[in-house]
């Protein structure tokens, strides 16, 4: 019985966070949750489009510092 509830909690929690304007990712990193700026490209490859929220080509400022940083990532990594 308890097992059966897991599914349920997760839809829960997704809800709630989408109430509050949280945004709840399956690896459950955002960009303050990065350490570097290659962890922050990811993220951002993988779907996280929050990551670069002003839109100017720069994931997690918290981290990445310019256009040319995140291409070399992008390149090195394949996104």
């Amino acid at each position: 019985m308890l097992l059966s509830l897991i599914p349920l909690l997760a839809v829960m929690e997704t809800a709630a966070a989408q109430e509050t304007g949280n945004l709840v990712l399956v690896a459950g990193r955002t960009c303050k949750q990065v350490s570097n700026c290659e962890e922050a490209v990811e993220l951002w490859c993988g779907g996280y489009r929050r990551a670069d929220a002003d839109s100017d080509g720069i994931p997690c400022e918290n981290v990445c510092r310019s256009v040319d940083q995140v291409n070399e990532i992008r390149q090195s990594i394949g996104c």
